[in-house]
């Protein structure tokens, strides 16, 4: 099995499909209880984000398992590693985000696919584009 598949400990192509899918949930959850002033533009900062996130997983899944030729196991117990916080509020949600853009800019250093690397750049895109939009518009 491919090593970017299995190393313990990492962020892993795997690992942050399953991440993205947890976070869309913990954004839904944060967009729909979120209060008090400048909660519109952070409720829709928050569902332009959680509405784009299946769509990026789903592509580093298919490229991923494109490139590699193999479908990796996927993590399914969902272990703290792979898990996105629960949020209540906006700093909370920037700085996950934060978080996961960290993850994802150390994934891209292990990964020996261009196209993935650049795939794995249009989650970061989204992910400062909604960073922005509740740091300042909200």
């Amino acid at each position: 099995m491919d090593k970017m598949a299995s190393a313990k400990g990492k962020t892993t192509i795997p690992g942050l499909v399953v991440e993205l899918l947890d976070a869309t949930l913990k954004f839904h959850i944060l967009h729909l209880t979120i209060t008090g002033p400048g909660s519109y533009a952070a409720h829709k900062a928050l569902n332009e984000l959680y509405d784009a996130l299946p769509g990026l997983a789903d592509n580093i899944a298919e490229g991923y398992q494109g490139a590699t030729g193999e479908i990796p196991k996927y993590p399914a117990d969902m272990p703290a590693n792979v898990c996105a916080p629960a949020m209540s509020s906006v700093k909370e949600a920037i700085s996950y985000i934060e978080e996961l853009h960290s993850k994802i800019s150390k994934l891209q250093d292990a990964v020996p696919y261009t196209e993935i690397v650049n795939d794995l750049d249009a989650i970061k895109s989204t992910l400062n584009s909604a960073k922005y939009k509740l740091k300042f518009l909200s």
